[in-house]
């Protein structure tokens, strides 16, 4: 395999990683509102994720760190085309870090209030945008036949980007709702599992329809085995949270995430990014990779770093691996 394509590959499984991880870090963000009922119930969806938030979003510092140093002209159109939702993001993605450590500094109820606003839509807006840009990103931007972008971000608004966005949006609730299921106890513990069953199957027509007009038109023959597992994974995941197995309810709702995602990727394959004027606009990982000498450097030191950043990651969960309630809350804290 060239070198250009092992980091197509192995930035695709580092933006996979993250939204999976990322993925009910949201959803837990949208259910801060949806689901909890007091404050003590926001506190113990908050701690579900408060351990583990920080270290998954390094999964988007190292795809988008990736994506710069092996393929800039990638980079570069990506985020000059799409500079005002990417920017967007990444303000909600501070203000939501802001949140976490902000909300407990003062007793005062406004002020919890106000910043647990502040996380529900900084949870919210990311998810909605995250799904909009990456399906923009297969359909296609207009790039002229110099490899610039004439326009970019008007494109945002054609159905089948918003129809991304939406999925986004509701398999990372559902995704999150699974997760609150699977590390709360109690009484909360069964509202997660009925708000995520409601959710799942809103999804399934929303998420079936979006891989559908995928694979029909903008896709490839060869996304067509992830397509139908993502729809799968989603369903399985429904049955085993209707049986009480969160555990594997959450696996394979992790599944539908990686598997929507992988299914991006491989109908952009060959391409980094897709012309909307003329497909033969379009740019290739080949136009767009740095040099191999470069792309050397960067082998050996994911081939050296990666299983120690894996490792650590998951010794952070196993740490972290019980259930909470609202009896495990300190009084006065």
């Amino acid at each position: 395999m060239a070198l250009h394509d092992f980091w197509f590959w192995l930035i695709a499984v580092l933006w996979i990683g993250y939204f999976f991880l990322e993925g009910f870090d949201f959803g837990v963000g949208v259910l801060t509102r949806l689901l909890a009922r007091d404050e003590a119930e926001r506190r113990v969806l908050i701690n579900t994720i408060g351990p583990v938030w920080d270290g998954n979003e390094v999964w988007l510092i190292t795809a988008a760190g990736a994506t710069f140093a092996a393929f800039p002209d990638w980079y570069a159109l990506l985020f000059s085309g799409l500079y005002l939702p990417l920017l967007l993001i990444l303000v909600c993605l501070i203000v939501r870090g802001v949140s976490f450590e902000y909300r407990h500094q003062r007793d005062d109820e406004r002020w919890k209030r106000n910043w647990e606003l502040a996380l529900f839509w900084s949870s919210l807006v990311p998810a909605l945008l995250w799904g909009a840009v990456f399906a923009l990103m297969l359909k296609g931007l207009p790039i002229d036949r110099d490899g610039r972008l004439d326009g970019g971000i008007g494109a945002l608004f054609g159905p089948y980007p918003l129809l991304g966005g939406l999925v986004g949006l509701v398999l990372f609730t559902f995704h999150g709702s699974v997760f609150a299921a699977l590390k709360t106890d109690g009484d909360i513990r069964g509202r997660a599992r009925a708000l995520a069953g409601r959710l799942g199957l809103a999804l399934l027509p929303l998420l079936g329809g979006f891989l559908l007009w995928t694979q029909l038109s903008v896709g490839r023959d060869r996304g067509w085995p992830t397509a139908v597992l993502a729809v799968l994974g989603l369903a399985g995941a429904l049955w085993l949270n209707r049986l009480g197995r969160e555990g594997w309810a959450f696996a394979l709702s992790g599944v539908s995430v990686a598997t929507l995602f992988a299914t991006v990727f491989l109908g952009l394959f060959p391409h980094v990014l897709v012309s909307s004027l003329d497909p033969a606009w379009s740019i290739t990982a080949v136009d767009a990779a740095s040099g191999r000498y470069a792309l050397g450097v960067m082998t050996w030191v994911a081939v050296l770093a990666t299983p120690l950043v894996l490792l650590y990651q998951a010794w952070t969960y196993w740490v972290f691996r019980r259930r909470i309630s609202t009896r495990h809350l300190p009084s006065g804290h």
